[in-house]
């Protein structure tokens, strides 16, 4: 007898979906900022580029696995690939980079920001699809071709317009609000795209709660990302730029004849 499992992304309750949303968050917000000042340091452009790709990419891979802690199927143990779920992390990591650099060194022009933007988001929605192909529940997860089809489209929308927040918001508050809308539609992805799942059991389903080994497989998976966004927040902080604003610290130094001490030569000029 084949029956329909419940599968559940909320075997916590609030809790995971929350706490997935704000780490998708921080990474967004670390990574408009690093982007913001790769376009005002032209020498280190690379490095802050590339420490972008890694705050967005980790944020959006801490996100989905923090999620993916409240996934429960109904009649199942769910545990993970290893090799499958360190490569979607990597996946994520390098497909920010390819958007981030291309509009960071080719500009904001619209043809850039949908390639780079395409680009960037079906490369998220690999790194999802990637991830739930890590998933190991014994049974095999079915996908509806068309919430699939949506959940790609949010990625390329999303992907694109943080491509373009990133490049065009220089304002801190303003890149705290872009970062909140950016969270928002990347963790609307992953939900979105979990929707498409279902299961189908043969036998009788029983209840089981999320294993313990599960639990801490993820929670050691997650201690690099986390990581690596602490180093990218610690950076930023202590960045001039970050901590004065952008209008301080890019704000020309005074002209030399402004200057107090070359007064007295002007008024002796000015003298019979």
């Amino acid at each position: 007898m084949t029956a329909t499992a419940t599968v559940s992304n909320f075997s916590y309750g609030a809790v995971t979906p929350v706490a997935a949303y704000l780490m998708a968050c921080l990474g967004a917000a670390l990574g408009l900022r690093c982007t913001t000042r790769s376009m005002r340091r032209v020498h280190r452009r690379a490095g802050w580029l590339a420490l972008g790709a890694v705050s967005i990419g980790c944020g959006i891979w801490t996100m989905h696995f923090i999620a993916m802690i409240g996934f429960n199927v109904q009649g199942t143990l769910v545990g993970y690939d290893t090799p499958k779920t360190v490569l979607s992390l990597g996946v994520a990591i390098t497909v920010v980079a390819m958007g981030v650099f291309l509009v960071g060194y080719r500009g904001r022009s619209p043809v850039n920001l949908v390639t780079a933007g395409t680009v960037t988001g079906l490369g998220v929605a690999s790194m999802h699809y990637l991830g739930m192909a890590a998933v190991q529940t014994g049974v095999t997860l079915n996908y509806d071709v068309r919430t699939v089809a949506l959940s790609v489209v949010v990625a390329v929308v999303a992907a694109t317009a943080a491509l373009w927040a990133a490049v065009s918001i220089s304002g801190v508050w303003s890149s705290a609000a872009a970062s909140l809308v950016m969270g928002a539609a990347v963790t609307a992805m992953h939900y979105i795209g979990m929707a498409a799942v279902s299961v189908h059991l043969t036998g009788r389903a029983v209840a089981v709660q999320p294993s313990v080994g599960m639990l801490v497989f993820l929670l050691v998976m997650l201690a690099g990302p986390l990581a690596a966004l602490l180093f990218a927040a610690i950076i930023v902080m202590f960045d001039p730029g970050m901590m004065l604003g952008d209008d301080v610290w890019d704000r020309p130094a005074p002209a030399p004849h402004i200057i107090g001490a070359t007064i007295p030569a002007q008024r002796r000029e000015q003298k019979p």
